[in-house]
């Protein structure tokens, strides 16, 4: 008969366990709350619809679409190095309009689901 009252002991103290560490749930929740407010309230407030952006007087810029021509880094005898280089070369623009494609009936890049060029 003893383990009964074992184990009556054990189970008051699994209940008081579970109120304790509820109670610090809640205070780190709250605590947590009350940071996120403080950190709120040191931010810049949000503009107003006065201040937000608007369309320019011509209304909305349209994409320009141009084909571009790399230019070329001049043959040598020796190798270039990055230094020798400059940077990036530029490009100029490309007089025709067809685009430029790897072979007919491809739009050139990777992973297009096709069988590729055999």
């Amino acid at each position: 008969m003893e383990w009964v009252y074992f184990a009556a002991g054990g189970s008051a103290l699994v209940g008081l366990w579970s109120v304790i560490m509820g109670v610090i749930i809640v205070v780190l929740l709250g605590g947590a709350f009350w940071m996120g407010n403080r950190v709120r309230s040191r931010e810049p407030r949000r503009p107003s619809r006065e201040e937000q952006p608007r369309l320019p007087d011509g209304g909305a810029v349209h994409e320009e679409q141009a084909y571009r021509e790399p230019n070329e880094i001049p043959r040598s005898e020796l190798r270039l190095t990055p230094y020798q280089v400059h940077g990036n070369m530029g490009s100029r623009p490309n007089t025709s309009k067809q685009r430029p494609r790897w072979s007919s009936g491809s739009g050139g890049s990777f992973g297009s689901g096709g069988l590729g060029a055999h």
